[in-house]
């Protein structure tokens, strides 16, 4: 049988996990041991901000309706109600882009809750 050296598959293995973790500190770059225990955490904390972003945005949306329905006299709760209640599918990025850009648009979703 023929001896087979894999040492060019492990060394383009070992240099494609260091490429990624150009940047890190100390031995996390370039040690390729510790820099894979760094890129898993990354990537893990990576995939959990993924999330974390979309529910800080839900609440940053939620804000800016809470504001503009004030500035109505209404209230988010009621607003919320009576846009259910009337069937009007907006989603929250939505009503809040509305505040913002299209204030006279708003205003008469106010009204016809």
């Amino acid at each position: 049988m023929t001896r087979v050296k894999r040492g060019t598959v492990v060394k383009r293995r070992h240099k494609r996990l260091l490429k990624q973790t150009k940047g890190f500190w100390g031995q996390r770059k370039n040690i390729f041991k510790r820099a894979k225990e760094t890129l898993m955490r990354s990537l893990a904390y990576a995939f959990k901000g993924r999330k974390l972003r979309k529910r800080d945005m839900r609440s940053l949306f939620i804000t800016r309706i809470k504001a503009a329905t004030r500035e109505h006299n209404c209230s988010y709760n009621v607003f919320m109600h009576g846009m259910r209640r009337n069937n009007v599918g907006l989603n929250h990025k939505m009503l809040s882009q509305l505040a913002i850009f299209e204030p006279a648009a708003f205003k008469q979703l106010v009204k016809m809750v």
